[in-house]
């Protein structure tokens, strides 16, 4: 899979990572990005969709790259 690393999703780690430390839940995330409850929890088993990240990269103030990155 893409983005995979030991079985994580290295994009969910970035995101966790960032929101973390933001003092964002990924709930409150999910919200502000206006996502559907537990989408950012399946980006572990699944990759995330472009316009997804565009809006999760928006509320974390990063780009796209930087939750792609290892």
């Amino acid at each position: 899979m893409i983005f995979e690393r030991g079985g994580r999703k290295l994009v969910y780690e970035n995101v966790k990572r960032r929101a973390d430390e933001k003092n964002l839940s990924i709930r409150d995330l999910e919200k502000e990005a206006g996502l559907q409850n537990g989408t950012i929890g399946k980006w572990r088993v699944s990759s995330p969709t472009v316009k997804s990240l565009q809006a999760v990269a928006r509320v974390l103030g990063c780009t796209v790259d930087d939750l792609l990155e290892e």
